[in-house]
């Protein structure tokens, strides 16, 4: 399983492929010693114990003294749990989503926090919304956007804050709110409602509702948006249909664990 490279080159790059080839190994092994990793790998006996120090102090690898050999540590379940957060959503989210697409005509997305963004995992097209923006990956802003501002309203001020100043409130259109003040009031009014509601603030031509999806301690984890075009859905229609994508964003909840 030689990776074909120079022990001299490569440096960073190949240091991260080695070590992604030794938490394959162990993955695949249950348990391994540095002269198996090293043949596995084949590098010399000292790369690969330099690989697995790095590893343990980051809690990936963790040594069983008795036999002298590596196994994967508990760290590594630290990221798979990260992961696997989102997927449960995207896996509970997704009939609701589909249903509430087609019963509402438009595009249904399920959205969480990545850094200063806002990112969508998930997207549930209508039969009115077929050839729509798809909008899966891509980052969007918080503060600009329906799914950004309930994630937003989900933290303390001073925390928002603090990450809206690293990120800048950046005007995209004549709508976009720029104030944290008035941002703020907006956000205040997503406790009370439950929802809220964005007017071409992000883009032109495009309207959305979003309401919180909380995870089974009650902290709000995810975001359920309908988006459509503006044409379509007015202020009136979004505020219209709310109940509905409340009540869609709290069927994810309780899949996710939430009593309400």
């Amino acid at each position: 399983m030689s990776n074909g490279t120079s022990e001299a080159g490569g440096g960073g790059v190949q240091s991260v492929d080695r070590a992604v080839c030794v938490l394959e190994i162990l993955a695949r092994l249950g348990e391994a010693g540095v002269t198996e990793l090293a043949s596995e790998i084949g590098v010399h006996k000292s790369t690969v114990s330099r690989l697995l120090t790095a590893l343990e102090e980051h809690e990936l690898v963790e040594q069983a003294h008795e036999r002298g050999k590596y196994r994967l540590g508990f760290g590594i379940l630290r990221l798979a749990n990260a992961v696997s957060g989102q997927l449960d959503i995207t896996r509970q989210g997704r009939e609701i989503c589909e249903r509430l697409a087609v019963e509402m005509g438009e595009t249904v997305n399920i959205a969480v926090l990545r850094s200063h963004f806002v990112v969508n995992v998930d997207q549930a097209r209508g039969p009115t919304s077929v050839g729509s923006h798809n909008w899966v990956g891509e980052l969007t802003p918080l503060h600009a956007t329906s799914s950004g501002k309930i994630l937003l309203a989900s933290m303390s001020v001073e925390g928002r804050h603090d990450l809206l100043k690293e990120a800048g409130l950046t005007r995209y259109t004549e709508h976009t709110i720029t104030s944290f003040d008035d941002l703020d009031h907006q956000l205040d009014s997503i406790a009370r409602d439950g929802y809220v509601v964005s007017m071409e603030e992000f883009e032109h031509g495009l309207a959305a509702v979003a309401a919180p999806i909380r995870d089974h301690t009650g902290t709000v984890i995810a975001a359920l948006s309908v988006s459509g075009p503006v044409y379509r859905l007015t202020e009136d229609r979004a505020r219209e249909i709310a109940p509905a994508v409340v009540s869609a964003a709290a069927s994810v909840s309780e899949r996710m664990g939430h009593q309400g």
